[in-house]
């Protein structure tokens, strides 16, 4: 079989002729495949997308469908239930039984005798449940943590190592005698910088305020949480006060629930059960006097429940905690009840319009 060219043809058809111009064009299988691709691309590029938009969504609330939780909420309000008039009833239906702390610390006491779980100085502990509902509606108190001086000392299980820092042989040996693990000046300053002491051995840094400019070096050893401020308590002239404090005080932090932010809880230890009743007791009421200091300016609650328990005990005392504290808040000043009053009005009106929305 012979081929021949267009050019050749032509010739071929001219010397007979006639003459037919012929353009031969290869068309092959490989290269239809190519344009037909091409030609899908084209087609998919013309088609348009189109992008939802959607609006701005808070953290907290993306996703919020995938988590198929039931959520509940956590402030608990029985004041509508009756009272039991006998000694058997359902707890669902009634009312929740309030004893006094003497009394919850002696049934607590029953059931860690040597007969039942045998843990006569379990630790107690005060479950605090808190409305963080700030002044405004949609504003809400900040996760806050401290340390209260308790009249009564007990063991804590915690670290509670302490480093002090002071200028003078004075300040540095009554410190050392109020319980401080370590105490120094310049020299201790510099063994930090160079490597030879390891601040994660001791979660309180105390100082005195003469030391404060020299400390200014390590401040970046010390983190924000560790150095010492006068408003987290850890900086002032009486060493061996702040001293007792964090050696044997109560640490409470208030957190926010995830999802729901006007709930907050506590959960702190008061004593053991071998203490005597009457020392838990003033125990408690400093602990509840000391968290009841951080509620915001508005009318209403901030304890809204106080709960006494000992692991590994699963039982749960309520007590009364207004025998201890006031239960609504006084606002004493003319103006700051008009602010109230005014960011309560401002809250209201932004609700009604976000449901108008």
């Amino acid at each position: 079989m012979y081929y021949l060219s267009a050019a050749a043809l032509n010739r071929f058809t001219a010397s007979c002729g006639t003459f037919i111009n012929i353009r031969m064009m290869q068309i092959s299988a490989v290269d239809f495949a190519a344009r037909k691709g091409t030609r899908e691309k084209a087609r998919k590029a013309k088609v348009k997308k189109v992008v939802e938009k959607i609006g701005f969504i808070r953290h907290d609330m993306r996703n919020k469908d995938k988590l198929k939780l039931n959520l509940v909420n956590k402030h608990i309000d029985d004041s509508w239930k009756q009272v039991p008039v006998d000694n058997c009833w359902v707890g669902k239906y009634y009312k929740w039984k309030v004893y006094t702390t003497q009394e919850a610390i002696l049934c607590h006491r029953e059931t860690h005798h040597p007969t039942m779980y045998n843990l006569p100085n379990a630790p107690l502990f005060a479950h605090i449940e808190l409305n963080m509902q700030a002044e405004k509606i949609t504003r809400f108190v900040d996760n806050f943590q401290r340390m209260v001086a308790v009249p009564h000392k007990f063991a804590h299980t915690e670290n509670r190592n302490i480093i002090a820092f002071a200028k003078g042989q004075d300040i540095l040996k009554e410190a050392s005698d109020a319980g401080a693990t370590l105490v120094g000046g310049i020299e201790l300053i510099k063994e930090i910088q160079s490597g030879d002491l390891q601040l994660s051995e001791y979660p309180f840094v105390l100082a005195h305020p003469n030391i404060l400019p020299d400390l200014v070096v390590i401040r970046g050893l010390l983190k924000k949480s560790k150095f010492p401020s006068p408003r987290q308590g850890t900086l002032g002239t009486n060493l061996a006060e702040m001293i007792e404090k964090f050696s044997h005080g109560i640490q409470y932090s208030a957190e926010k629930n995830e999802y729901q932010k006007d709930f907050g809880s506590i959960v702190a230890c008061i004593g053991t059960l071998e203490m005597d009743v009457k020392h838990l007791e003033n125990n408690l009421a400093t602990l509840l006097n000391d968290v009841n200091s951080m509620r915001p300016k508005r009318q209403g609650k901030f304890i809204t429940r106080v709960l006494l328990k000992s692991p590994p005990s699963g039982e749960t005392l309520k007590i009364d905690p207004f025998l201890y504290i006031p239960e609504e808040s006084k606002i004493t000043s003319k103006k700051a009840a008009e602010e109230v009053a005014e960011s309560d009005e401002e809250s209201e009106t932004q609700v009604k319009v976000t449901m108008k929305n």
